[in-house]
């Protein structure tokens, strides 16, 4: 397999569900080949690195064989190598969103008194006041 479009690939190495999807984000401007942005139709190359957005995350990858088959995961795993820049940056930032959802949502369970009053002042009140 030497011509593979970079929506296919993408596709193949499940980056996306469908190639509707990859090729909304590649003419969306968010995938980057090789540090810039690129067409639908731009072939993939062996050793190419292509930045692709998930989620939250940002994917790093080297291109490591070419495939228009989309196959298991574990197959697709083998079509690219994320770069150790990359996984440390996801693992970073994958921490910290779990540090700031701990904080935000830890619960704290039922008012006191103090509070419970504080809350049905407030209620009291009227708009205009």
């Amino acid at each position: 397999m030497e011509h593979v479009r970079i929506d296919k690939w993408l596709w193949a190495a499940r980056f996306f569900k469908t190639r509707a999807l990859a090729k909304k984000a590649i003419e969306g401007g968010k995938v980057e080949y090789n540090g810039s942005r690129v067409k639908t139709s731009k072939n993939v190359e062996v050793g190419a690195l292509v930045k692709v957005p998930q989620g939250w995350d940002t994917w790093e990858v080297e291109v490591v064989s070419v495939s228009d088959q989309r196959r298991g995961a574990p197959e697709a795993r083998e079509l690219y190598r994320e770069t150790p820049r990359s996984h440390e940056q996801r693992q970073r930032e994958a921490e910290i969103r779990r540090l700031a959802n701990r904080s935000v949502m830890a619960p704290r369970g039922r008012p006191d008194k103090k509070e419970r009053r504080s809350i049905q002042r407030f209620q009291r009140q009227r708009p205009d006041e």
